[in-house]
C-alpha cells in the first residue's frame, strides 16, 4: 500500500493491483491553488454527497465504489482522522477527459457568449442573459492536465480520441445522469447549473463512473429561493471563496494565504447546508 495522489483535495492510496483508497480531505483550492486554511469537514461533506448521488445513480450507470466502511480496508485507515471521509474504489483505467454537463449559462461559457465566440467547438444561439437556463443541457469536455488549466475541446475531439461509440455513450450518460440528479436537487431548493463527470474502463473495458459526483467541488449549486436571471446567483459551491479572493487583491495579487476565519468558517456552513438540502443526515 502506497499514497499515490496527493490532489489539491484527495489522497489516493492504491492497496494493490485492483483497489484504492480515496481520502477526501478539508484542503481547498481556488484557481488552481491550494489555499493555506483547510475548511472543517468539508472533506466529510464532499464523501457523503458523493456517496449519496453513486447510491442515487447506480441503476444508470455503474460507479467505481466498493466501500465506505473502514473494517473493509486495510488496517492503517482504521483510525478517526479517516472516518466519514475514506472509500475503497475500483481501480480503472481513468479516461482523460472531464465531461463538464451545463444547464446554465455562466462561468467561461457565458464570457465566450459575450465575446461572440466558439465554446467547445459551438457557436451558442438564442438570445441569453448571464445565469439563464440553456435550451437544452449541453456537454462541454476539456482534458484533465496534470499540470495547469485544463483546455476545453469540442465533442468531435473528445469522439476522436475515444472513438465515436465511446464519446456517445458517455454524452447519453452524462446527460441522463444530470437529468436525474438536477430533479432531485431541485426539490430540494438547490439548482444544480453545470457538474463534471470523470469516468474509467474496468479490466474488461466496461465504462465505469469514477472521482466524485454532484458535489459543491464538482458542481455549481445554486439557491432556488434566490435565483434571478441576470445576476451571480447564492451559491453553495467554492464560488464564496472565490468571490472574496477576487474582492480582496492586493497590489493585484489573490490573497490565497490571507483568507479570514470567518470567511473559511461561512464556507464550511455552506457546504453542510448544501449536505443537508440534499441529503438530510446521510452518511
Amino acid at each position: 500500500m502506497k499514497k499515490i495522489i496527493s490532489g489539491k483535495v484527495r489522497d489516493v492510496y492504491e492497496i494493490d493491483d485492483d483497489h484504492l483508497v480515496i481520502v477526501t480531505t478539508d484542503r481547498i483550492s481556488a484557481y488552481d491553488v491550494i489555499l493555506s486554511k483547510p475548511v472543517k469537514d468539508k472533506g466529510k461533506v464532499l464523501n457523503a454527497l458523493s456517496l449519496f448521488w453513486f447510491d442515487y445513480t447506480k441503476d444508470i450507470v455503474r460507479n467505481h465504489v466498493i466501500s465506505d466502511k473502514l473494517s473493509d480496508m486495510p488496517e492503517f485507515f482504521r483510525k478517526p482522522e479517516f472516518e466519514a471521509r475514506s472509500v475503497l474504489v475500483e481501480k480503472l483505467k481513468i479516461l482523460p477527459f472531464e465531461f463538464i454537463i451545463r444547464g446554465y449559462i455562466f462561468g467561461n461559457m457565458w464570457k465566450a457568449y459575450q465575446d461572440g465566440k466558439e465554446f467547445c467547438g459551438s457557436k451558442i444561439e438564442g438570445n441569453y442573459q448571464q445565469a439563464e437556463k440553456l435550451e437544452a443541457p449541453i456537454l462541454t469536455p476539456s482534458t484533465k492536465m496534470s499540470e495547469g488549466h485544463d483546455v476545453y475541446v469540442s465533442f468531435d475531439y473528445t469522439a476522436n480520441a475515444l472513438g465515436k461509440e465511446m464519446a456517445e455513450k458517455i454524452n447519453a450518460l452524462c446527460l441522463k445522469l444530470y437529468d436525474a440528479c438536477y430533479k432531485r436537487a431541485y426539490e430540494s431548493g438547490i439548482i444544480i447549473a453545470d457538474t463534471k463527470f470523470e469516468f474509467g474502463l474496468d479490466k474488461e473495458n466496461n465504462l465505469v463512473l469514477a472521482d466524485e459526483i454532484f458535489t459543491p467541488d464538482s458542481s455549481r449549486f445554486w439557491s432556488l429561493t434566490d435565483y434571478e436571471i441576470g445576476i451571480s446567483p447564492k451559491s453553495y459551491d467554492k464560488q464564496f471563496i472565490r468571490d472574496w479572493l477576487i474582492g480582496n487583491k492586493i497590489n493585484g495579487e489573490i490573497q490565497y494565504d490571507n483568507v479570514p476565519d470567518d470567511i473559511i468558517n461561512k464556507t464550511s456552513e455552506i457546504y453542510q447546508e448544501c449536505l443537508k438540502k440534499i441529503a438530510g443526515g446521510y452518511q
